[in-house]
């Protein structure tokens, strides 16, 4: 039995990768590596890791997913800040699905320690 690399693009399988996170069993360590196990989670279709992991004053009630997208693929391209040594992060990157991209600039904060998302710019 082969093991598929985690959907966020880097090697190691899901499990050890995003799905650590997803399950709670480990905090994403910086910025970027909470962008990926997001989009991770949109690829597996996880709205409540999603809300958990989106800032308190600019979360949503509620979160819908269309369950007709399919996410092919995520790029990285670039990052500022973000590291265990920052409070706040950028991640630039472009999310493929079937029919189109995402082109996207995510802003992050810490929250009591952990990284979640706060808003995003979409850009051109």
């Amino acid at each position: 039995m082969t093991r598929r690399s985690c959907p966020c693009g880097l090697p190691q399988a899901y499990e050890a990768c995003c799905g650590r996170f997803h399950s709670a069993a480990a905090a994403a360590p910086t910025a970027e590596a909470l962008m990926r196990s997001r989009y991770c989670a949109f690829v597996k279709g996880d709205a409540g890791y999603l809300l958990r992991t989106w800032h308190p004053r600019t979360r949503p009630g509620t979160l819908e997913l269309d369950p007709g997208t399919r996410w092919t693929g995520l790029e990285i391209l670039g990052t500022g800040d973000g590291s265990a040594f920052h409070s706040t992060g950028t991640v630039e990157f472009r999310a493929s699905y079937r029919g189109g991209s995402l082109h996207e600039r995510s802003g992050f904060e810490r929250v009591d320690g952990a990284w979640v998302y706060v808003a995003g710019e979409f850009l051109a």
